[in-house]
Parts: structure tokens; sequence; C-alpha cells
């Protein structure tokens, strides 16, 4: 629990007044984010191509410089970005890592906080088809492309992260359409995991969890309609005891 500031003495008030940010060096600092969304049996990740230098016609990761009138902290940075190339605010986001060096922007020392989250496909598709600089790229295209800084760093950091995440939880299903089957779910894992699921053993751990509202709609999948779930609220808190690999 974060607790109340103390108030500030005069003493603090008169050196807060002659303080001036400018006197003192500051690192270039960005916020990043791994956008992932699951389309076409697939994971895919959206990619940016920069317009100005450095790294000018390069493709990477949507993010920017915080502004500081603007933003009222590093959420509200990642939020605005990710709106400004989908349309719509994603779902589920979360902070994955800081990274800092001297080297990874040419511009100078730099900080960028990247953040990690999962889309559907379709609720940015019409918003993403309509520019010519921001694209879904197959994860395993992006992961051997040459990106812009140190992205594919970020990426691979981001791609490790859900695959546990699929391990233990079902957040992975915020990259699905607000309506999915159990085998779109367990699929999706099983891509994220990189391994064949035991199917009776997968739908009886979701069930027995109660993270899914069935919708008493069905969609045909295959030979016979298989049954439309959608996430309760807070899904994303629960965590399995045991791995779904288990």
């Amino acid at each position: 629990m974060t607790k109340p500031r103390v108030r500030a003495t005069s003493e603090e008030w008169d050196y807060l007044r002659e303080y001036r940010v400018g006197d003192y060096p500051t690192p270039l600092l960005t916020v990043d984010a791994v956008l992932f969304t699951f389309h076409d049996n697939q994971l895919q990740v959206l990619l940016v191509q920069r317009a100005n230098h450095p790294a000018k016609g390069q493709w990477g990761l949507p993010g920017g410089f915080v502004a500081l009138e603007q933003d009222a902290d590093l959420d509200a940075t990642v939020r605005r970005n990710l709106m400004a190339k989908t349309g719509v605010e994603p779902p589920h986001i979360e902070q994955l890592a800081s990274y800092g060096s001297a080297h990874r922007d040419p511009r100078g020392w730099s900080v960028t906080v990247c953040y990690s989250a999962l889309i559907a496909h379709q609720a940015c598709a019409q918003q993403i088809d309509s520019v010519s600089d921001v694209r879904w790229v197959p994860l395993d295209e992006a992961l051997v492309s040459p990106l812009a800084f140190d992205h594919q760093q970020l990426l691979v950091d981001a791609r490790e992260r859900l695959r546990q995440k699929a391990l233990y939880s079902i957040v992975p299903a915020y990259a699905l359409p607000d309506r999915f089957t159990l085998p779109q779910l367990q699929q999706l894992h099983e891509v994220l995991i990189g391994k064949t699921l035991q199917k009776k053993s997968f739908r009886r751990r979701i069930e027995q969890a109660e993270l899914l509202i069935d919708t008493g709609e069905k969609r045909g999948e295959g030979g016979r309609p298989a049954s439309l779930y959608r996430m309760r609220p807070n899904t994303a808190d629960h965590f399995f005891v045991r791995n779904l690999e288990s």
C-alpha cells in the first residue's frame, strides 16, 4: 500500500521553486508495446514502419515518447500510442520490462518501458488495413526480421512472457474474438506452449475454474457445432495451481 506523501516543509518548497529539470542530464524516455493477436491459426505481432530518422523506413514496435503534458503515467502513454495505431484500446495490457543503455538509440542514452498487449484481430482489422505503415506480421517471421533499435529483443522477451502466461492462465484468450470456442482456446495455448494438449484434461481444467461464460450460441467447427464462450470479469487474475501441460 502506498503511503501518503508527507506535506512539504517550507524549506522543501524553497528548494522545489528553484529546481530546474533541464539543469541535469536526463535519458530519452519512450514506451514501446508488443501487441499480439491470433489470426489464421498463428500468433501475429503488430509492426510499424518508422517515418523518421533514426531507423527511418525500418519496421519496429509501436511506441513513442512520453507526452509530459498529456500522459498522467506510463500506462496512459502506451494506451495513447496503441489507440493511435489500432483505433481501439486493447483489452489486456501489462508492463513487461524496462530497457536502457547508452547504445540502444543513436540519439543518446535512452530508456524504454516495454509493455505486452493482446487484442482480437477483427477488433482493429479495418483501421490497420486502411494504412500502409502498420501491419500484422506472423510472429515467426518477425522474430527473424531486422527490427529497429533493440525491438527484436523486446519481442523475444514478450513472447516468452506470453508462453508462461499460457501455462498457468487463460490470459492469451484476450487475443481471440470476444466470443470463442474451447477448440480455439486450446489451439492458441498449444501454439504458445509448443505442444499438443490433452483435450479432455484441458477442458476439465478450464470448466472447473469457472473462468468462462457459456453464451448459449454455437459455431460450426468441422462435423459438429461448438459452444461459444466469453471470459468472466477478472479472468486474467486467475492462475492454475498446476500448469496446463501437466
